[in-house]
């Protein structure tokens, strides 16, 4: 068995690396890249401590996010694609659609 606390590094570690991945690059599909590895860490974070707990809870609620990541992705997908075809970029510094 691998102690809780190993598994909350692990996971803290990850969702610091997506953190500066979101604040640092410029990519958008790196920044969507980043922020779903933010949703696994935390992810982990709840399946260490509902294992920890004996409770299902955790468990239960990782698949709800786990969806929603799933949806985000779809969407956010499709918003890239969309502003690819429009300006020729996924540089967010060079986007400015929402511009009058």
């Amino acid at each position: 068995m691998v102690p809780t606390a190993y598994v909350l590094v692990l996971s803290a570690v990850l969702f610091t690396i997506g953190a500066v991945g979101v604040l640092v690059r410029r990519n958008a599909l790196i920044i969507f890249m980043c922020v779903e590895m933010m949703l696994n860490a935390v992810n982990l974070s709840l399946v260490a401590l509902s294992n920890q707990w004996g409770n299902l809870t955790g468990q239960i609620f990782v698949f709800i996010v786990m969806a929603v990541a799933a949806v985000e992705v779809a969407i956010g997908l499709a918003i890239v694609m969309a502003i690819v075809r429009h300006k020729d970029t996924t540089n967010v510094d060079e986007i400015n659609l929402l511009k009058w």
